[in-house]
């Protein structure tokens, strides 16, 4: 429900503008659609980490391939809603959307391991708020880190998205959450 709530919030208001400082370059454009595509991955985030992660760390049942597959599924999701959105003519804000909340599921996969749920979700809200201040380049172009910031036809975002979300998939099957995130609890 997050990714259609996205979505639809997106193409309500994703071309709007929000007015940020830089620090570096020139000012680009800083979209509303490049903040709210954080929603699905924050809830997914929530949702894998409300259970007891001593309990769940040895369990029987494959609780981090589960993880993965739900991950994925958010994912594939938030892409489906926002090709159908493009290919009824809601524009290429559409296509950003769906790549932004891949992007973010995925480093919230990457990052949920190593920090734990809670401080995982801050990291991943910060991350579109560092772009936006330092990711624009000369000429008000986004740097090939900052992708999230990128035009939705950027294939250099495209295939950091895919990296991305592979990246944070493989690590949630392979490793158990680490003794920080456990010993706090988060």
């Amino acid at each position: 429900m997050s990714v259609v709530g996205t979505n639809a919030l997106g193409l309500l208001m994703g071309n709007a503008e929000l007015p940020m400082p830089v620090l570096t370059g020139r000012s680009g454009r800083f979209l509303v659609g490049h903040l709210i595509t954080l929603l699905p991955a924050v809830m997914l985030l929530y949702g894998m980490g409300r259970g007891d992660l001593r309990a769940e760390s040895v369990a029987c049942r494959p609780v981090r391939a589960s993880d993965a597959v739900l991950g994925l599924a958010v994912a594939i999701g938030g892409a489906a809603v926002a090709g159908l959105n493009y290919a009824i003519g809601s524009g290429a804000i559409s296509l950003v959307l769906g790549r932004n909340i891949a992007a973010y599921v995925g480093l919230g996969l990457l990052l949920l391991p190593l920090l734990g749920h809670r401080l995982a979700a801050v990291v991943l809200a910060a991350v579109p708020l560092v772009c936006a201040v330092t990711g624009w380049g000369p000429g008000g172009k986004a740097e090939p880190w900052a992708w999230i910031l990128h035009p939705a036809d950027s294939p250099v975002a495209s295939v950091i998205t895919a990296v991305v979300l592979f990246a944070g998939l493989s690590l949630t099957v392979a490793m158990r959450p680490s003794s920080r995130a456990i010993a706090w609890g988060v």
